[in-house]
């Protein structure tokens, strides 16, 4: 003789029904094949063999790192990385609202698709074509054999290695380096192209001199190969870094003049140099040839 199973009533709302049900479907309790079971759902957690723990009790340092990481991620391009800890932070009930509502702003605004292309691209070393059309209407088409997202003075660039050079001014050194600011790409298409992926993009190597307090304040950088004091030259720090854009790197080091002088190479001194000079006309300053 069958034993006849016992009922019980759930008095729930629909959405926590919603909710049971997708737990349900996430660790496969299930009526058939496609119908979640709450039922045998409950059964499972009554014989133990899903665990219910406390979802309130992260640390609010453990909840702001997670934060952090969140825009780590996304500055340099690991989207779906990004997205993944978002959606566990949203499984917490320890969330305040404002930051709640801002995570799931943040995974409502996806990255359009050729982003992530381009990013599984990159983690594959996969060389690929991009096309795209600025706000003038300009095409652009580029052959890249490296990419990398980086972050320059707060927003996201592509800094990447084409074959194309046409339109690039940089020095003859570095002019196959772009840095495609990438909100500024609105649509793109993206293909798949054969060829060898390059290990990095090509560099130089600058020297500089940093004198007075710039000089002690210093810290050194990864792209920095020498960072040393002069023998000869009191309270005076030679630097020598790798630079893969003369754009960037004269952008931050005028920032410090008069306590940071380029030496080497020449046609990166020269570049400055004429920046000063150009600076001095606009403020009426006389200079001497």
């Amino acid at each position: 003789m069958s034993r006849k199973g016992q009922s019980i009533t759930l008095s729930i709302s629909e959405r926590d029904k919603a909710e049971l049900e997708a737990i349900a479907l996430e660790f496969g309790m299930m009526w058939g094949e496609e119908q979640p079971n709450i039922s045998k759902l409950i059964k499972a957690i009554a014989q133990r063999q899903l665990l219910i723990g406390n979802n309130n009790d992260w640390k609010e340092s453990r909840i702001r790192a997670l934060h952090r990481c969140i825009a780590a991620l996304t500055d340099i391009g690991q989207i779906e990385q990004a997205q993944i800890i978002a959606n566990l932070l949203l499984e917490r009930s320890e969330l305040s609202i404002p930051l709640r509502n801002e995570i799931e702003r943040f995974l409502e605004n996806s990255p359009p698709a050729w982003r992530l292309q381009i990013d599984n691209y990159i983690l594959r070393n996969q060389p690929f074509q991009l096309s795209y059309q600025d706000a003038r209407g300009v095409l652009f088409n580029f052959t890249v054999r490296h990419a990398q997202v980086a972050p320059h003075e707060k927003r996201q660039y592509l800094d990447c290695w084409c074959e194309e050079t046409e339109g690039n001014f940089d020095i003859p050194e570095l002019i196959h380096n772009w840095s495609l600011r990438l909100d500024r790409i609105t649509d793109a298409a993206v293909t798949v192209i054969s060829g060898e992926w390059r290990n990095q993009l090509d560099e130089i190597e600058v020297e500089m001199h940093l004198f007075a307090g710039l000089a002690f304040a210093y810290q050194a950088k990864p792209e920095d190969t020498t960072s040393e004091w002069l023998p000869d030259k009191p309270k005076v720090k030679r630097v020598i870094r790798r630079v893969s854009s003369t754009f960037w790197f004269s952008r931050e080091v005028m920032q410090y003049a008069p306590d940071c002088v380029v030496i080497l190479p020449e046609n990166v001194r020269d570049r400055l140099k004429q920046k000063l000079l150009t600076l001095c006309q606009l403020y009426d300053i006389e200079t001497t040839s």
